[in-house]
């Protein structure tokens, strides 16, 4: 079938269509056997290592408990519930030669020197179908190619210019077992294969889908840009850089998955994944369970990175850009040293008696202060340097008590034997207890709340107008995603605290060399849930990070996410056109400490799959106020439908909840009502009873996300709320696939159109 036959199916051919997902349903209906097979495989495996358990001895206990382990992950792999679970096909021209992959796919790129003949008719050699999980048949022929084997990579890569050897690129869409649809792209129009196209191509598709509350994974439509950062080497550091719509969050999930397929025991370490807000990691934590991948990638906000703190306030903009600085470095090291007296309160002894060779040996405060001084001049955390104080404290003590040998080793037992009495009095534990307390970073975090306290630790640090902006946010009921870094940079600076002494051995165990044995359902007991907090537990560093929406992170938040990779390969994604941090030149010099001398590898995004071109359009005029000469991701579809302009009145409330409740009827899926951070709660209750399909979000909540619709409330509020403000109102722009309301208020000096004053394209 040449190129016209092509195009007429494209046209028409509603029999060619349902011809076309038959013959997919039948390779799918195959696939679902093979894998009903597989289950019965695993669970037999399960049966059989269970029964080895009764062998008794320690080595039949560990590998039963490995073989149930491994034949456990299988099975819950091949239980999983996947939507579309087969979702690609790619038909193939032979290639220049015949050698064979693992997953039993030819290895060749380019075509055969004669496998296109000189009628421009050609055969077709090898078809392959693109899923989630890779499947063989019992001869080891692929049923199913994994999306992450380089088998699949044509399948992303192959363009119309650049075809190599694929024919006709085809997405399947399936729910459950059964096929929905199919859409194709011919790359190789000019040839006559005998293939039939059906269509309108698959992006166009995809993209054309109602959005949900979660994040949908792009495997079945990543583009050849993309594909090339997912598959890119993990080794030292991948920077990528795109405009809004550009699938970077989706991009950074998808190479995780693909990290952990090509070489799973190196990132057994795991892989974290860093997003800027609550919302953005429940917008997408579902991507990597519907990749065939779990339990390895932890995704978490970057106000959750301190285990059992979760930010759930927010700061005013000058307050943020206090905690964020780097300033608060030194801040924090002086409060550290200063609440040991703090901590030690009141009651704390002033002087140190103890009773040594029949005699009172007593250190002064004034002593007592000498000792601490130099305690501290040490680099350690301020809970490590306990014992060097101790020591100094005996130190002082011996020389006090006037004795003297000319016999060294005489000198040497009579002062240990001196340290042993006096370190195992209580009253010098007691007093040590009390001298130098254990500090915890909640605490010294909360010593801050006190505007004088804080003023003395900040002097000729911070401004009085600054001093008094923290403590007060401080003694707030709960926490900011800037706190949480305080925190962090104040456990470093404080060290842990002394851990409990173990439990001694049981003689049964060194008899047996057996310290414990746990069965793999053991391990799991407790979901989903108990194995992500585990995980975070067991964690402090991993071996890859990924960092979403870096633009956004503050100089101390760099320092406390670097902390979680010191020997870590990196995956950096952001935009700075999108950053709602003021400084960025430190911020730059925080990330290129964190990530030290390590190579970077650059990659940037240019298409916005997102927006459609009228929505991008009217964003690229704010982004020239905000970042001048910086170029917008080119739109890749146009809808004609212009964005909606109008003029609040005198009942905010009431035009708000109208010009939502109008786009909830004009789309299928969700509806975004973005507004400045200060009135989140007033429009969350202007929304009540609408509905679940639309959500009211603060104008730094809408990192990452899409809806259907966006509702932007008042541009000037948003732009006026920091000195980032034009770019987070692009960012709020930016969010809709299909449809863009702006309701503008007083101070946005809405034309007679009812255009903001920033919407205004420039003369």
């Amino acid at each position: 079938m040449g190129a016209q036959t092509a195009v007429q199916d494209r046209q028409g051919g509603g029999g060619v269509r349902e011809q076309e997902i038959a013959v997919e349903q039948q390779h799918l209906d195959r696939v679902y056997r093979r894998l009903e097979e597989k289950i019965h495989e695993a669970e037999f495996l399960m049966s059989d290592a269970a029964k080895k358990g009764q062998a008794g001895t320690p080595g039949a206990l560990a590998e039963r408990d490995a073989q149930v382990f491994r034949a456990g992950v299988h099975l819950n792999r091949l239980n999983s519930e996947f939507e579309d679970f087969l979702f690609g096909r790619i038909d193939l021209l032979r290639g220049k030669d015949g050698k064979k992959g693992v997953d039993g796919a030819f290895t060749s790129v380019d075509p055969a020197d004669d496998a296109i003949r000189d009628d421009a008719t050609a055969d077709i050699a090898e078809t392959l179908h693109i899923g989630r999980i890779g499947v063989l048949d019992t001869d080891y022929a692929p049923l199913v190619i994994d999306w992450r084997a380089p088998a699949a990579a044509p399948f992303y890569r192959s363009t119309p210019v650049a075809p190599g050897r694929v024919v006709r690129r085809r997405v399947i869409r399936s729910k459950g077992r059964r096929v929905l649809g199919v859409e194709d792209d011919l790359l190789r129009p000019e040839l006559t294969t005998g293939l039939p196209v059906v269509g309108d191509g698959a992006l166009m598709a995809a993209l054309g889908q109602a959005r949900t509350h979660t994040m949908r994974d792009i495997v079945s439509s990543i583009q050849a840009e993309q594909d090339m950062v997912i598959r890119a080497p993990a080794a030292s550091v991948t920077e990528v850089t795109g405009g809004p719509g550009t699938g970077k969050t989706a991009v950074a999930l998808h190479r995780a998955a693909y990290l952990l397929y090509q070489d799973r025991r190196r990132y057994s370490g795991g892989i974290l994944c860093v997003s800027p807000t609550p919302l953005l990691v429940a917008y997408t934590e579902g991507v990597l369970p519907s990749l065939g991948e779990e339990g390895q990638v932890a995704i978490r906000a970057v106000g959750s990175l301190v285990d059992g703190v979760s930010a759930d306030l927010y700061d005013e903009p000058a307050t943020a850009r206090v905690k964020g600085s780097l300033r608060m470095q030194k801040v924090l090291r002086n409060a550290a040293r200063g609440c040991l007296d703090l901590a030690a309160g009141p009651d704390a002894p002033a002087t140190l008696r103890v009773v040594a060779f029949g005699r009172r040996v007593e250190l002064s405060a004034g002593e007592l202060a000498d000792v601490r001084h130099t305690a501290l001049s040490g680099t350690a955390p301020v809970n490590l340097l306990r014992p060097r104080a101790r020591r100094l404290l005996l130190d002082t003590l011996w020389r006090k008590t006037g004795r003297r040998f000319d016999d060294a080793e005489l000198a040497a037992e009579e002062r240990q034997g001196f340290d042993e009495d006096i370190s195992t009095e209580q009253d010098f534990i007691d007093f040590l207890d009390a001298w130098w307390p254990v500090l915890e970073p909640r605490r010294v975090l909360a010593a801050l709340a006190d505007e004088k306290r804080l003023a003395r630790w900040a002097r000729r640090v911070l401004t009085p107008p600054e001093v008094r902006r923290v403590a007060r946010s401080l003694r707030r009921d709960g926490a900011t995603a800037h706190d949480v870094a305080l925190l962090d940079e104040l456990e470093m600076l404080l060290g842990p605290a002394p851990r409990p002494k173990r439990r001694e051995a049981d003689p049964l165990d060194q008899l047996t060399g057996l310290d414990e044995v746990t069965t793999y359902a053991d391990r799991m007991s407790g979901g989903r849930r108990g194995r992500s907090e585990r995980l975070d537990e067991e964690r402090t560093e991993y071996a890859h990070v990924i960092v979403d929406e870096a633009q956004d992170l503050t100089p101390m938040q760099w320092r406390m996410v670097g902390r979680r990779g010191r020997t870590a390969t990196w995956t950096i994604v952001g935009d700075p056109a999108q950053s709602s941090w003021s400084d960025v030149e430190e911020a730059a010099r925080a990330r290129d400490e964190a990530l030290g001398s390590r190579p970077r590898r650059r990659f940037t995004l240019t298409v916005n799959y997102r927006n459609p071109a009228e929505i991008a359009e009217v964003a690229s005029t704010v982004l020239a106020l905000a970042m001048p000469g910086m170029e917008s991701p080119r739109a890749v579809r146009s809808t004609g439908i212009l964005p909606r302009y109008e003029v609040a009145g005198a009942d905010l409330a009431a035009d708000v909840r109208a010009a939502a409740a109008r786009l909830l009827s004009e789309v299928d899926g969700t509806v975004g009502v973005v507004v400045a951070m200060n009135r989140r709660a007033q429009a969350r209750g202007w929304l009540e009873g609408l509905g679940e399909r639309v959500v009211a979000l603060g104008s730094l909540e809408a990192k990452g996300l899409e809806y259907d619709a966006t509702l932007v409330v008042s541009p000037a509020e948003i732009a006026e709320e920091s000195p980032a403000g034009l770019r987070v109102l692009y960012v709020a722009l930016t969010r809709a696939t299909q449809r863009l309301t702006v309701l503008a208020g007083d101070r946005d000096a809405p034309d007679a159109s009812g255009v903001p004053d920033l919407l205004r394209p420039l003369a």
